[in-house]
């Protein structure tokens, strides 16, 4: 019989996204379940079904700090930006903030990359801070003249999309690319690929519309 007092500081949903992330992070997204976040958060079994009616529900609020964390890690990319940034400087900015997001919060790239493990797209959280970067990045790609906006922005997440899980997977490696130089190989390409996009579109990296 479980003898431990019943939680009281005031934080156990809290309590209980800490505990998931934590052991996301050390045995991945896979092995989280109620009764060992209860355990690590120092409650009963019992107690998470206070605050989540099941695991589905549990890691969706993790993946909300998540997408909450990426939506700043973002915008603070953005931020850095001079007022007439050019949509090559811009979409270079959301990617960095993208990808630093990655390698700051592996554990929460995998919760949120993990759909089958989340209910997206029952969670307005989720989905409106996902709208809302769909929102941003398409506005970016229709300032490159001759771009096709639909596919333009598939492009765009595919490659930073493929770049984070080239780093959280550990793949790097086996491309002859160490762990040391695994954050600037990444950025190269981004510059390569939003380089590129630049020169279809007519504009020139470091030009005033491009930069």
């Amino acid at each position: 019989m479980d003898k431990r007092q019943p939680y009281h500081h005031g934080n156990l949903r809290e309590a209980l996204i800490a505990a998931a992330l934590d052991l996301s992070a050390a045995a991945g997204p896979e092995q989280v379940s109620l009764r060992e976040v209860a355990r690590r958060a120092g409650v009963s079994s019992a107690a998470p079904f206070r605050h989540f009616a099941d695991r589905t529900a549990l890691m969706t609020a993790v993946a909300e700090e998540a997408m909450r964390r990426l939506g700043g890690a973002v915008a603070a990319a953005m931020a850095g930006l001079p007022a007439d940034a050019g949509p090559g400087a811009r979409l270079k900015a959301m990617g960095r903030g993208y990808l630093a997001w990655v390698r700051d919060n592996p554990a929460h790239f995998r919760i949120v990359a993990a759909r089958g493990a989340i209910d997206f797209a029952g969670s307005a959280v989720l989905t409106g801070h996902n709208d809302a970067l769909q929102a941003m990045l398409s506005g970016i790609i229709a300032g490159l003249p001759g771009i096709d906006v639909a596919t333009g922005r598939i492009a765009a997440r595919a490659l930073v999309y493929g770049l984070a899980r080239m780093e959280v997977d550990g793949h790097f490696p086996s491309w002859g690319i160490g762990p040391a130089e695994a954050e600037q190989t990444a950025l190269a390409v981004l510059d390569l690929f939003v380089d590129g996009l630049l020169a279809r579109a007519g504009l020139r990296p470091g030009s005033g519309a491009g930069s």
